[in-house]
């Protein structure tokens, strides 16, 4: 089933954003991003991210390749978009994520592990979990 046919047979979908969707919603530099998405974005309530993209997000702060740190970009889409940091255990997650062998990029393998868990959508730009992850979208 094509995802546009899936996303139209479910109510109440749960998005997990990937970590460079996080900065651009916070940037508000939302070019690119399908009109699919936007929508799924204003209609949705249950917006999460994994912990894994919170980490991810100060890393590239550390680096100097963003320059906000995740505790100032995560609480400012809190309080946007009601973003959510998913909760659960990560002994699940990272059983989920064991499996994920076509990544070696342990962001990528935890972030895709934990949408998985709840059969969600994840919007990302990344090709190659586009390409390994049936739920993926941008």
């Amino acid at each position: 089933m094509k995802l546009q046919a899936w996303i139209g047979l479910r109510s109440g979908i749960v998005i997990y954003l990937d970590t460079h969707v996080v900065v651009r919603l916070y940037t508000q530099t939302v070019d690119g991003l399908s009109a699919t998405v936007l929508q799924l974005l204003e209609q949705e309530d249950d917006i999460r991210i994994s912990p894994m993209a919170r980490l991810e997000i100060e890393y590239l702060y550390e680096i100097k390749r963003i320059n906000e740190q995740a505790i100032t970009i995560i609480d400012s889409l809190e309080s946007s978009i009601g973003l959510v940091t998913c909760n659960a255990p990560f002994g699940t997650v990272s059983k989920a994520a064991e499996s994920l062998n076509w990544t070696r990029d342990p962001f990528d393998r935890l972030i895709v592990a934990q949408a998985s868990l709840y059969d969600a959508l994840l919007i990302t730009k990344d090709e190659k979990i586009r390409l390994n992850y049936n739920h993926a979208i941008w």
